[in-house]
């Protein structure tokens, strides 16, 4: 994998994720906006968080108490007013393309590991397959294959082989189906293909 392939697709998932979060802050805002009683409930949530939040740092117990008493009437009194409304999708949540990564390109497994997300590793995939010249797979495959083109004839002296070129590359051809068909099978070996440029 090219480092700088993987530079330039964060890079665009940054953009992408930023772009969606300030759809989202947008939608939100103007649906908060249109709904006066809501906006007053919301606002006075995001308060009592900040307030809960400063009793905890003083050591207040009983006050941080009191107010998460509050804020939880509070939230359940916004919840059953939101059953009553039609809130649009842009206005629930960011609408990120990938729902797995929230567009950030890594993912955290069971035992906190961040590995990339498969969406972004599907896009490097793509671009090293677009850089392969293997892009006419519709046409250059095994089912339009034409053992034909090759000769029958066994000339050991010509082919420094004792058989055809047209047996040869149906064992070639054999040799690929199989490794294409236990491509998952860790016991399977690689193939390695060698020769100069331009060979067949």
């Amino acid at each position: 994998m090219n480092n700088s392939t993987l530079n330039t697709l964060l890079k665009e998932y940054e953009k992408k994720k930023f772009n969606a979060d300030l759809k989202f802050e947008k939608a939100k805002n103007e649906f908060l906006e249109s709904h006066p009683d809501l906006l007053e409930i919301t606002n006075k949530l995001n308060s009592l968080a900040l307030d809960i939040s400063k009793a905890i740092l003083n050591n207040d117990t009983e006050h941080a108490k009191s107010l998460k008493k509050e804020f939880e009437t509070l939230k359940s009194k916004k919840e059953k007013l939101l059953q009553n409304i039609d809130v649009p999708p842009s206005a629930k949540e960011p609408l990120y393309e990938c729902k797995i990564c929230n567009d950030t390109g890594y993912v955290t497994l069971d035992n906190n590991k961040t590995v990339l997300c498969n969406c972004i590793k599907q896009k490097i995939f793509d671009i090293d397959f677009n850089k392969s010249n293997l892009g006419n797979l519709d046409k250059e495959n095994f089912d339009n294959f034409d053992l034909e083109l090759y000769s029958d004839v066994v000339d050991i002296k010509k082919y420094n082989a004792k058989i055809s070129p047209r047996q040869n590359i149906q064992n070639i051809k054999d040799i690929a189906l199989n490794f294409i068909n236990n491509f998952d099978n860790t016991n399977e070996k690689n193939l390695l293909f060698t020769g100069n440029t331009g060979l067949r």
